[in-house]
């Protein structure tokens, strides 16, 4: 066993798990240790909504995330989430929308498949994905989500190739599932800008990971119950501070899952939205009372893939 640590660190990783938990040095483009995402915003009203809600909490954040996908989003809709990133100064993550639970497979539903939720599948899928992306771009969006490690690499071409703009961020899902160093700096090879680990990581694998990678890490706070519920609220300091940089995210226990969102739902859309944030003030506090020295970014910091006007040319 020895022998393999060795081995495993001369190909540049950490040997282990980090379980004495060293400070991360590394930083956002501007310094700061740590971000705060609000995720869930399924559609415009929803984020006026979380808007309304840092005003009456005091909380600044930096990013919203979007799951139901850009594909379920009309016109008029996909250009209102983009001016009001622009307005805000926030960075507008869309998730891609084709996906294998949208498709006429079982499989995501089968109790052994769960894993190919949402993943890509076939060449077809891929080009409606490459599409879907190159809509919300038209539209001045500049952060997208996915889940498949293919589409992941062919975002990256089509980057390189001036089909895609060259500052478009691809933020990697949680359901993508890597989790550990060597898995995740794969993905940063092949295009990943932030990468939202799984939300069950011990701040030792957290710390290792960061041992590894240079992008940005986003970790769930507080997780959804269908990806585990946790509450974790008394480990930001020590997350931020052994993993940064990362964006904190505030999802929602004991809530339902609204994915595909749409009008049927806007209300309770609106309702979980504000309570996210609510979650966030509770979060920040926890900082502010026991790590007040940790660092957060400003609003429209360096960095962040903030929409731009719509144009339908890339470079």
């Amino acid at each position: 066993m020895k022998e393999t640590r060795q081995i495993i660190e001369l190909l540049g990783f950490p040997s282990g798990d980090c379980n004495e938990l060293p400070n991360s040095t590394k930083t956002f483009p501007d310094g700061a240790q740590y971000r705060v995402e609000i995720p869930s915003v399924e559609g415009p009203r929803s984020f006026e909504a979380v808007l309304e809600a840092c005003e009456q909490y005091d909380v600044n954040i930096h990013r919203i995330s979007q799951g139901s996908g850009i594909m379920l989003l009309t016109d008029e809709e996909l250009q209102e989430m983009a001016d009001i990133g622009r307005r805000e100064n926030l960075e507008v993550s869309l998730f891609v929308g084709p996906r294998g639970s949208w498709d006429i497979t079982p499989m995501p539903f089968a109790s052994a498949g769960k894993i190919a939720g949402l993943r890509v599948q076939g060449m077809d899928q891929l080009v409606y994905s490459i599409e879907d992306i190159k809509r919300a771009c038209s539209y001045g969006i500049r952060s997208i989500l996915v889940a498949d490690e293919g589409l992941l690499w062919l975002v990256n071409e089509f980057k390189k190739k001036g089909e895609l703009p060259s500052d478009l961020v691809v933020k990697i899902s949680v359901q993508m599932g890597q989790s550990n160093p060597v898995s995740i700096k794969l993905m940063e090879n092949i295009g990943a800008g932030t990468f939202n680990v799984p939300t069950d990581l011990t701040l030792a694998r957290l710390s290792a990971i960061r041992q590894a990678v240079n992008i940005p890490i986003d970790i769930y706070i507080e997780v959804p119950d269908d990806v585990g519920g946790f509450i974790r609220h008394y480990d930001i300091p020590e997350i931020i501070r052994v993993a940064a940089p990362v964006y904190i995210k505030f999802g929602l226990r004991n809530a339902p899952n609204i994915y595909p969102s749409g009008t049927h739902l806007e209300d309770t859309s609106i309702a979980l939205s504000k309570e996210r944030v609510r979650r966030a003030k509770i979060g920040l506090e926890m900082i502010k009372r026991y790590a007040p020295k940790l660092k957060a970014s400003l609003k429209g910091a360096e960095g962040l893939a903030v929409p731009r006007q719509g144009e339908r040319t890339f470079s």
